[in-house]
């Protein structure tokens, strides 16, 4: 069944994951086994897929499956089933099932190992009259691949599954030891019928989790970001691995590539009982390029955008740079026109986050109502401090003004430092653009979906070209 839904199966890799370094520059998820079996096991509390196989879930405190449904009354097990051939026990029925305890093990070079601890309940009338309740203890072991899907996600498929049988206890009534005899090998043979369909639907609750990680993540007006599998998955005793690709594409739908680093990246070691995702370097740069091919760093900055503390006439210029005004009267209005015509750089590395944006600044001054006329133009090279913090979605990024260098590019009047305009500069951009710029960064560095792990709370790391999020099992 599991293989009619998916179109393509590859098995895992059968080496373990690399040592630290991530090849391939994608996302790298490395989620904890932890999480792996706090998901096997939510799905048998109220996975709906599961629900079809056992039933109504009657109470979830007591851990009991219903016996409206499979389990009971009209079900597999019920009058008329395979006890039916024994006519002293012909009205034994299974009632309820406990909540199965879930383990798993990690298997390098396979997959998973799945155990289900769980006791069944039987009731009925004895031979000789009165009830009977039987109690039996089960356990169920599974192997389970793990691979993508032909959608490109990560997939786990059913490959072997048996039943143990373990101690029968009789509760109440009388059951001669022939016929104790006879409900245990039918159990035997029925169990593994039973309960091993509970363990395909179990996965196939857990695989819709898993095929959360392609998803599609807009980026406001820019863009969007779509996540998929860029290679096998990779398994150790500890974790999975998934390197994951994230193709970010333009409103219009076209593929942004912006190049990636040259070398490697040298992942830090997980930690037990931890979940880990490395975003790389080149996703932060990506989202800046198209906030500048989108104009988004562009500015014209007026008196009317900076506070009455922040000089923007004239009167205030001539007193640092009085040769670049030539014969232009006092009290006149700033225009500060600024251009970003090349993407910026985004740094990571030691333990710091910065970006850098080239930028032609061109100073005008204007009457109201008349044209703008240019004083001066500048290259400046902006060098702000990024600061990251997680939500369960993204990485958000908020910006402050480290320093700005200019150079004259040209004149209308003579030539001077512009060295000198440096610090005024810097207090305009802090007060009118560096406020643009964060409303901007808004839409944050999206992350990947896995196992609805969140890193809303993660531990953040900044190593060379990536940052490193870390979050407890």
């Amino acid at each position: 069944r599991m293989l009619g839904v998916w179109s393509l199966l590859l098995l895992w890799g059968l080496a373990t994951p690399c040592q630290g370094l991530l090849e391939t520059m994608g996302t790298l998820a490395r989620i904890d086994k932890d999480e792996l079996g706090k998901a096997i096991q939510n799905s048998l509390v109220g996975g709906p897929i599961l629900q079809n196989v056992l039933g109504t879930v009657t109470s979830v405190n007591q851990g009991l499956l219903g016996s409206g449904g499979l389990l009971g009354g009209g079900g597999l097990l019920s009058y008329g089933g395979v006890f039916g051939t024994v006519k002293e026990l012909s009205g034994l029925k299974i009632e309820e099932i406990t909540l199965p305890k879930v383990s798993l093990k990690l298997l390098p070079g396979f997959g998973v190992q799945v155990s289900l601890h769980t006791k069944v309940g039987l009731h009925g009338s004895g031979p000789l009259g009165g009830l009977l309740q039987l109690v039996a203890e089960v356990n169920v072991s599974s192997r389970v691949a793990l691979g993508v899907s032909a959608r490109g996600t990560p997939l786990l498929i059913l490959k072997r599954c048996s039943t143990l049988l373990g101690h029968i206890s009789l509760l109440s009534g009388l059951l001669p030891a022939p016929l104790f005899a006879v409900v245990e090998q039918t159990l035997f043979k029925v169990l593994p019928g039973l309960l091993c369909p509970v363990v395909d639907s179990m996965l196939g609750v857990v695989n819709e989790l898993l095929g959360s990680v392609l998803s599609l993540v807009p980026l406001g007006a820019l863009g969007s970001v779509e996540f998929s599998l860029a290679t096998l998955p990779l398994i150790s005793n500890q974790y999975i691995e998934l390197d994951i690709n994230p193709i970010v594409k333009s409103v219009a739908g076209d593929i942004i590539d912006f190049p990636k680093p040259p070398k490697p990246i040298k992942v830090p070691p997980k930690e037990d009982h931890t979940s880990q995702v490395t975003v790389p370097l080149y996703l932060f740069n990506t989202v800046f390029g198209l906030l500048q091919t989108n104009g988004a760093l562009d500015i014209d900055i007026t008196p009317e955008l900076v506070p009455s503390n922040v000089p923007l006439t004239t009167t205030d210029l001539a007193a640092l740079v009085p040769e670049a005004l030539g014969k232009l009267p006092p009290g006149q209005q700033l225009l500060l026109s600024l251009r970003v015509k090349e993407a910026p750089t985004f740094t990571l590395q030691n333990k710091k986050a910065t970006v850098s944006i080239p930028a032609a600044i061109h100073v005008l001054f204007y009457v109201p109502k008349k044209t703008p006329e240019a004083l001066f133009e500048l290259n400046g090279i902006m060098t702000l401090n990024a600061q990251l913090a997680p939500s369960a979605t993204k990485l958000h990024i908020s910006l402050s003004l480290e320093r700005l260098r200019v150079k004259l590019a040209s004149s209308f009047s003579q030539a001077f430092d512009a060295s000198r305009l440096e610090e005024w500069l810097s207090n305009v951009i802090r007060a009118a653009y560096v406020p643009k710029l964060n409303v901007d960064v808004n839409v944050g560095i999206p992350l990947p979906k896995v196992l609805n792990v969140s890193f809303a709370n993660a531990a953040l790391e900044i190593i060379e070209n990536a940052v490193v999020l870390t979050v407890a099992s």
